[in-house]
């Protein structure tokens, strides 16, 4: 019997909850843990949504949706449209709301200077109560209740990644350039190691034209005991951040080594940890060399 090719289940998650408690910095949160999201989806268009996620066959498969009182004229079908996904889809849903203190609210408010959304022209804390009694039966049926009113923007984030960063992919995206001191440090990077201490090709006429991607001019770098020592202290401390960023909710690690023209010692010493850290399962790795070629003579 030929095997069923099945879709993974995907992971809808709704983000809903109290005006001023995050919503915001938690659908940030879940896109840093690679989620597809949309603010401020009409929940009468949530089944739609949910039917291209299912047509997508696991290419969209950890989506967040902010459901808000922006749009409370659709508010009511809410629960509606969760009832129809639940009867007519494979997809895991699950709602977050976010709350907190109405003097936490109101704080928050004053801070800001915005106006709350049900009371534009009126007192925060009369929208505040108006918007917890709608949203009272969508508070007790939500599957995770986060109150912010102690929290700070690092803690909640925390919180989000810690809650749902079992849905991400096991893999941590890691991005090695090569560069030249000379042409600039790439503004991209998170980490940068300068490796012009390590003896030069570029004064061996022989090796001069060639780049480090050359075996002559990789095997100059890494014979040296500096070069070594150098590489086993990097490596040991990339094997300790790369869990690190991971654990923290980072797809994506760009780390840039530099000489000064970009075209030898930086170029080999990139080739040495693309393939050293490529051997990881938990990281996808992938290497580039931004000034290899500017100076070829």
């Amino acid at each position: 019997m030929p095997d069923i090719e099945t879709s993974p289940v995907a992971n809808l998650i709704i983000i809903t909850g109290m005006s001023g408690a995050g919503k915001s910095l938690a659908v940030r949160s879940l896109e840093d843990l690679g989620f597809f999201c949309v603010d401020n989806l009409p929940p009468v268009l949530i089944p739609k949504f949910a039917e291209l996620i299912e047509q997508s066959k696991g290419k969209i498969a950890k989506v967040a949706l902010v459901i808000d009182l922006r749009g409370r004229e659709f508010f009511t079908a809410l629960e509606e449209s969760l009832g129809y996904i639940k009867n007519h889809f494979t997809i895991q849903c699950e709602i977050l709301f976010l709350d907190a203190t109405d003097s936490v609210l109101v704080q928050r408010y004053k801070e800001s200077r915005r106006r709350h959304p049900l009371a534009p022209e009126g007192m925060p804390l009369d929208g505040i109560k108006l918007e917890r009694k709608m949203l009272h039966e969508l508070r007790m049926s939500a599957t995770q209740v986060i109150d912010t009113s102690n929290m700070k923007p690092a803690q909640l984030k925390e919180k989000i990644i810690s809650r749902f960063s079992h849905l991400e992919s096991s893999n941590l995206s890691v991005n090695i350039t090569s560069f030249g001191f000379k042409y600039g440090i790439p503004i991209d990077a998170d980490l940068v190691f300068d490796v012009r201490f390590l003896p030069n090709p570029h004064y061996i006429e022989q090796l001069r034209p060639h780049t480090g991607r050359d075996s002559d001019v990789y095997e100059y770098v890494m014979k040296w005991p500096e070069t070594q020592q150098f590489l086993s202290k990097l490596l040991d401390m990339l094997h300790f951040l790369m869990p690190q960023y991971h654990k923290e909710g980072k797809s994506q690690v760009i780390i840039a080594i530099g000489c000064t023209g970009g075209k030898h010692r930086s170029v080999a010493i990139a080739e040495y940890l693309g393939r050293m850290l490529g051997t990881s399962e938990t990281e996808s790795v992938r290497v580039s060399h931004r000034d290899e070629g500017r100076d070829r003579h």
